[in-house]
């Protein structure tokens, strides 16, 4: 007969599995494979797009 796993044990491998991968993204961070988020390129390329139509309109 197969019990179901009690929500703290669920809840303690849902913690570690979190802190495993934040140990990975970490140690690959430190081997310079790090990659910048896609939302950061978009905020950067809004800003630059906009930056340049406010020079073009207010100029």
């Amino acid at each position: 007969m197969v019990f179901p796993s009690p929500p703290d044990r669920e809840r303690q491998n849902w913690v570690e599995r979190r802190r495993q991968k934040i140990r990975d993204e970490i140690a690959r961070n430190r081997r310079g494979e790090y990659t910048v988020p896609t939302w950061v390129l978009t905020v950067a390329l809004v800003a630059m797009v906009g930056g340049w139509l406010a020079l073009m309109y207010l100029a």
